[in-house]
């Protein structure tokens, strides 16, 4: 299960920021993630959580919003969003489309941090 090394590279890149700005804890991480990211959504979720014990980001939530596969058309000269990752062609024209554009994000996009009890940054 790769998603547990995915999970603790982004907490210790979400802890590193969250002690450069001075916070006390984290409650939110929201990241992006491509639907042909290799990455499983719900392993993800479960490995963050086991992997948050014992930092600034334990009992955080992670937010994520899936990013869809999207492929530049040689023919249409357009981007366009596939319905299935299953098939590499333009869904308007057919075209064989080999040139990803989003998709395979996998990206920590922004954090609520709590500089104290009180606070929220």
């Amino acid at each position: 299960m790769h998603e547990l090394s995915i999970a603790l590279n982004l907490i210790e890149i979400a802890e590193t920021a969250a002690h450069n700005a001075g916070a006390a804890r984290v409650e939110t991480v929201y990241l992006k993630l491509g639907v042909f990211s290799g990455v499983v959504k719900e392993a993800l979720f479960f490995a963050y959580d086991t992997a948050t014990k014992g930092t600034l980001l334990e009992g955080s939530r992670l937010e994520i919003e899936d990013v869809p596969l999207v492929v530049y058309c040689p023919t249409c000269q357009q981007e366009v969003e596939l319905p299935s990752i299953q098939q590499f062609q333009c869904p308007v024209c057919g075209t064989p489309a080999a040139e990803i554009r989003r998709g395979t994000e996998l990206e920590l996009t922004t954090m609520e941090i709590m500089s104290d009890e009180t606070e929220t940054a």
